[in-house]
């Protein structure tokens, strides 16, 4: 697989488990997305995605969003969509 940075890690809430992405790319419910940092290195499905506490399903570039990750993830993470080669 190949991935597609879409954006980087601004905030992490420790006890809700929810990571604050800059988009410079598109997301969406459904995408699977790599979490890559200096202490930060796992894949995830998208399951839920935020915007100002409402639930969206898509969101572009230039727009903050609220991520439930599985895992810890660091400010400066950088975000990649990933891309099934064909």
């Amino acid at each position: 697989m190949e991935g597609e940075k879409i954006g980087e890690v601004t905030h992490f809430y420790n006890r809700i488990c929810v990571g604050v992405i800059e988009l410079s790319g598109d997301i969406k419910l459904g995408d699977m997305v790599h979490f890559l940092g200096s202490a930060t290195d796992f894949n995830q499905e998208v399951k839920s995605l935020q915007i100002e506490h409402e639930q969206v399903e898509e969101a572009g570039a230039g727009m903050e969003v609220a991520l439930k990750v599985e895992r810890r993830v660091r400010k400066g993470d950088k975000v990649f969509r990933l891309v099934s080669e064909k």
